[in-house]
């Protein structure tokens, strides 16, 4: 009786091929389902990115600075120790932070000379209207970006702004950018004046360290500022794009 039960409990060669063609399906739509959800979030980022060009291209410049920006967080998260990945992610969430300024009107986007403080309080706001705008998103690159876009014109001392963050309070991935960004912004031609040489850039980035800048951070850029120098002229040289952001592959500081 006992060996009937256990015959009865044998799954047949033909329900046997049948349960391992149903895990196979399974597998199959479940690797399927993971690629299709990557290339949507590929498509996302390559969404931002380029309106992210158009803030730039509104603000006169060419948009190889936001790929710069990227690289070069890469590399400083990397040299303060941060992990790979984190340093990765930075690198692809960092050319974002300015996405905002497509919000703001071009007159007080492109006034030269001084703002008033109406236009001020304008321009201030593209912090948080990029902010807004990659914060929809629940992934985790674009909550990073969204982190970047409302921290980076935060100040150590807590005179920036949007939310006048002091000190550690400001997020690490926003006091990264925001050391790049000054120094990338003063070594490239504006239109109202002429690049800063390496040396002026860093000269300028050690009077702003405790004040605008976590000095710790300050001082890991002055002490590899010379490879921070080179991958800046390896992009821009390179002509490197959004491709190089997502694909090129992370090289040791």
């Amino acid at each position: 009786m006992v060996a009937a039960a256990r015959e009865n409990t044998q799954f047949s060669p033909a329900a046997a091929d049948q349960m391992e063609k149903i895990v196979f399906d399974l597998g199959r739509m479940y690797q399927e389902r993971n690629e299709a959800l990557q290339e949507v979030a590929r498509a996302h980022h390559e969404t931002l990115f380029l309106l992210s060009m158009a803030a730039e291209y509104k603000d006169g410049d060419t948009g190889i600075h936001i790929v710069r920006i990227g690289f070069l967080a890469e590399a400083l998260a990397l040299f303060l120790g941060e992990s790979k990945d984190y340093a990765l992610m930075l690198r692809k969430a960092a050319p974002m932070h300015d996405i905002g300024k497509i919000g703001i009107p071009d007159e007080v986007l492109k006034k030269p000379g001084a703002f008033t403080p109406q236009e001020r309080a304008i321009m201030n706001q593209h912090s948080a209207i990029g902010a807004d705008i990659l914060g929809k998103s629940r992934i985790a690159l674009f909550q990073m970006a969204a982190e970047i876009a409302l921290a980076h014109h935060e100040r150590w001392d807590g005179t920036g702004y949007p939310n006048q963050l002091a000190g550690q309070a400001i997020p690490l991935s926003g006091r990264i950018v925001t050391i790049v960004d000054f120094y990338d912004a003063l070594t490239m031609d504006r239109v109202y004046r002429p690049a800063f040489s390496h040396e002026k850039a860093l000269d300028m980035l050690l009077a702003e360290r405790g004040k605008a800048f976590d000095p710790d951070i300050v001082d890991c850029f002055l002490r590899n500022s010379a490879a921070i120098s080179a991958l800046r002229e390896q992009v821009t040289v390179g002509r490197m794009t959004f491709a190089d952001l997502i694909n090129r592959k992370q090289e040791a500081p």
